[in-house]
């Protein structure tokens, strides 16, 4: 059964307390120009990268279920390609950010981070200390992989410059629709045997999940079907909040109209899904185990077939069990206004992956080599290893070759096992997480994908401390009084006062910060 690799997402840092008194460097420093790195012996395009070996030391995470680094066949095959010998410190994920930590606090700096999990308070703190090289310039003389995908999804720029105009950090970059999506996958086996069409509208789902509970769609006499199921509490609000008008932008519950931010939790859209999460939840059509189920327990039910609607990235749960071919994806449902909108994550993610530190007296040659896997043949290499031994090419698609698959040595041999590699996942290298099932409900996702989707803006130190205050007390309140909502433990005579008091919390002033940081992100165009 294929593993779920899964985003790492590591934990924001307590780094507060943390002297960056020993840094030695200047702040800014800018690296070296084009003519220097020439005479240095680095090619601006073509391999080897540089004339004479050369070596780096690069800090990385690694993942319970990775193999050594120094035994990846990618790490191998490059460093004959490139003439650049990397030397990986690992560090496992359990202490990896206290590790982390301690080589900025020290100023005991490796060449790069890699797969490190800076967060964007990181990327400015020891950018602006110093510690961690602009790479703006760079990347537009020496990374044209990562150019050409800047400049065609512009989000990428937005989600990692600062708001002095510094790119400190690189991510890892999704372009392939598939993994940013949560199918919405339906019991196809159920709808033919009740005589049902495929639902289009959240009024047609209603039917839909009433005949799946009352009329005994899996034949065995009881009623212990599942209509409708989803991960676990309040991820039920994203999944459905697009076919009411609600959209993501700027990582946080902001719809941008007419480049005006409004957060929209206090709005009657926002009303409207809750009211109708709580009917479907009140009469049973929903998971009653919504607010209390482990994703063990939720994944579980997805292979059962005893459920009739859920949501997933892939169709993983549903592999090597009878219930295969029981499912397929559907399109999102429009609704009470017209809205059909699909929630996709944005085209950046693993902010802080890669970055390069001001010990680096390579900084050309490095993003040369960290750029390799932003295109396809270095992010299939990093991916599938070697052609032949590892993998096979089909219709110029690379598959992992059935013999490798059977030493389940996968995840042995490449980074992206266990999440946040730095490199590029498009379609051309995501056979492994994008077989025909998934495909085929995707398709019925593109037409509704939003056409730009902006991830988190990056804040100042000062601005980020105020935000985090505020949407300390505001989410948590959210997420308390819309869960209440939805389980009928409040009524919505009650919606004036939950309005009130996201008043009184400052929502509005929250909104003004993201505002003036969007405006920001348009300046930078």
């Amino acid at each position: 059964m294929k593993k779920k690799w899964g985003t790492v997402l590591l934990s924001t840092l307590v780094v507060s307390g943390m002297s960056l008194t020993a840094c030695s460097t200047n702040k800014g420093d800018e690296p070296k120009s084009t003519a220097d790195a020439a005479a240095n012996g680095v090619s601006a395009d073509g391999f080897p990268i540089v004339k004479e070996p050369i070596k780096l030391k690069m800090f990385t995470r690694i993942a319970p279920t990775n193999g050594p680094f120094k035994d990846m066949p990618v790490f191998q095959e490059y460093e004959k390609k490139s003439n650049i010998q990397v030397e990986f410190l690992e560090a496992p994920t359990d202490g990896f950010n206290e590790k982390k930590n301690l080589l900025f606090a020290s100023n005991e700096l490796p060449d790069a981070l890699y797969r490190s999990g800076l967060t964007p308070l990181e990327a400015i703190r020891y950018g602006s200390a110093g510690q961690l090289i602009p790479l703006e310039k760079l990347i537009e003389t020496y990374a044209p992989n990562l150019k050409k995908l800047m400049d065609t999804y512009p989000e990428i720029r937005s989600a990692i410059t600062t708001p002095e105009g510094h790119i400190y950090a690189i991510p890892g970059i999704v372009t392939v629709g598939s993994a940013r999506t949560d199918k919405k996958w339906m019991n196809q086996a159920w709808l033919k045997k009740l005589n049902l069409k495929e639902p289009e509208t959240t009024d047609d789902l209603y039917e839909v999940l009433k005949a799946f509970r009352d009329k005994d769609p899996n034949g065995n006499g009881k009623q212990d079907e599942i209509p409708m199921t989803a991960r676990n509490g309040l991820s039920i609000v994203p999944i459905m909040g697009g076919s009411f008008g609600l959209d993501f932008q700027l990582g946080y519950n902001i719809n941008l109209e007419n480049d005006k931010v409004n957060i929209w939790m206090g709005n009657d859209r926002n009303k409207e899904l809750l009211m109708y999460l709580n009917k479907l939840y009140s009469e049973k059509l929903l998971d009653q185990e919504l607010f209390s189920q482990k994703e063990a327990q939720y994944l579980a039910k997805q292979g059962t077939g005893s459920t009739g609607f859920f949501f997933d990235q892939t169709n993983n749960p549903m592999l090597d069990t009878k219930v295969n071919d029981q499912y397929i994806g559907i399109a999102p449902l429009k609704g009470p206004h017209g809205d059909r909108l699909q929630l996709a994550a944005p085209v950046p993610r693993d902010f802080g992956a890669f970055a390069i530190t001001s010990v680096n007296k390579h900084p050309e040659a490095t993003i040369r080599w960290i750029d390799y896997f932003f295109g396809d043949e270095g992010s299939t290499l990093l991916r599938f290893g070697r052609q032949g031994e590892n993998y096979e090419l089909r219709d110029g698609i690379p598959y992992y070759t059935d013999a490798f698959l059977a030493t389940g040595n996968q995840s042995k041999i490449t980074p992206y096992a266990g999440g946040g590699a730095p490199h590029l996942i498009s379609e051309k290298v995501a056979s492994y997480i994008n077989p025909p099932q998934v495909q085929e409900a995707q398709k019925k996702l593109d037409p509704y994908m939003p056409k730009i989707r902006y991830a988190a803006p990056m804040f100042d130190e000062q601005t980020a401390q105020k935000i985090n205050v505020l949407r300390n007390d505001i989410d948590k309140y959210y997420e308390e009084q819309s869960t209440k909502f939805i389980a009928g433990a409040l009524s919505f005579d009650k919606w004036d006062e939950f309005q009130s008091t996201l008043k009184k919390m400052k929502i509005d002033e929250l909104q003004k910060l993201y505002q003036d940081a969007y405006d920001n992100l348009k300046k930078q165009k």
